[in-house]
């Protein structure tokens, strides 16, 4: 069984990380599931970034791409993957795999602009 069956079939996943006061933000975001473990990409400077580096608290819901949850919360726990890393390799792999051109194009203009070390992987585990 999947520790994230909330997620089963679904594109997007909202993603809901916590400033240092406790306060929720959340956000719409693509993942890729690998057994028990999610992937999602970002900037490096990106909030969520920031406030997964001060606390690894996060909670993950199926959503459309707009951020409606159409699903079950679970509580997970999120850890920033260093940045040009085989981990972090194999998490853009599994990104490309199931979201296709259209990640291949979001590389490409991170290439283009010479952001490519500006993606950060994240790795959501069950908490």
């Amino acid at each position: 069984m999947t520790p994230f069956p909330n997620l089963r079939g679904h594109n997007f996943m909202s993603l809901t990380t916590f400033r240092k006061s406790g306060v929720p933000v959340v956000t719409p975001v693509w993942f890729a599931q690998e057994d028990d473990r999610l992937y999602v990409f970002t900037d490096i400077n990106a909030g969520k970034a920031k406030r997964i580096r001060h606390t690894s608290n996060v909670t993950v819901a199926p959503c459309k791409f707009n951020g409606e949850v159409v699903g079950d919360t679970l509580p997970a726990a999120a850890r920033l993957i260093e940045v040009g890393s085989d981990e972090a390799k194999h998490a853009s792999a599994l990104m490309n795999k199931k979201y296709g051109l259209q990640k291949r194009m979001i590389d490409f203009w991170d290439r283009v602009r010479g952001r490519q070390d500006h993606t950060l992987y994240i790795e959501i585990r069950p908490s």
